[in-house]
């Protein structure tokens, strides 16, 4: 008996549908050669743009380096998951409601 042949196109295909039917807004896939990503990350981080967020810098290159956070990690799998549920109150209706406090969106999430 034969095996099939293995379809990199196909599988990058079913992961991705397999996010979006797990309630995810948006799935990507990408190799580990993240050099230009890099060298974009530390001149975000020298100008301060991640606040108070030290993490960014606790991690090291591990960020762009994903093989030496997991030994052989060949590629990456990332989804996106919107703050904004269906079912949340209209944001200017609750603003204009002096009787409603206001909370920001992305604590509202299911995440």
């Amino acid at each position: 008996m034969s095996q099939a042949a293995f379809d990199p196109h196909a599988l990058a295909d079913r992961i991705k549908q397999e996010a979006l039917d797990l309630g995810f807004q948006a799935c990507g896939i990408t190799g580990t050669r993240l050099d230009e990503d890099e060298a974009h990350l530390l001149r975000w981080l020298d100008d301060g743009f991640h606040g108070d967020m030290d993490y960014m810098h606790r991690h090291g290159n591990k960020r762009t380096r994903p093989e030496e956070l997991v030994p052989g990690t060949i590629s990456v799998v990332s989804v996106r998951m919107d703050y904004l549920s269906a079912e949340a109150a209209d944001m200017q209706a609750t603003l204009d409601d002096p009787s409603l406090a206001y909370v920001s969106r992305y604590a509202l999430g299911r995440d």
